[in-house]
């Protein structure tokens, strides 16, 4: 199952804004991630801005296409777009880039035979 890891960069002047507004997401925006068939989602985010975000999905593309076509997803992304900088016209959710994994403990000790 891949997992796939991104960045973007947070406004570090709305910084408290933007956690507050992560504290409870709207349920439907919840929901709308489930069904776009996105599992074990965290975001992490630094003290200058860089945000981190990882999560599992059996296909990513198939994912960021249901939420690209979610007008749930398209309601929530309008109002987070305000909290990044660089996106060049971009949603949040299609904008921002992806980093290789380099290194997974569960899959080399699973290699190795060591599971």
């Amino acid at each position: 199952m891949p997992r796939i890891c991104f960045t973007l960069q947070v406004d570090p002047t709305r910084l408290d804004e933007y956690v507050e507004a992560h504290r409870a997401v709207w349920p439907e925006m919840l929901e709308a991630i489930r069904d776009a068939g996105r599992r074990d989602y965290s975001l992490f985010l630094s003290p200058t801005g860089l945000l981190v975000g990882v999560y599992e999905t059996d296909d990513d593309a198939a994912s960021a296409a249901a939420l690209a076509a979610d007008p749930r997803t398209a309601r929530w992304e309008a109002t987070m777009a305000p909290f990044f900088v660089s996106l060049d016209g971009d949603r949040p959710d299609q904008g921002a880039p992806q980093l290789p994994e380099v290194f997974h403990l569960e899959t080399q000790l699973r290699e190795a035979g060591r599971a």
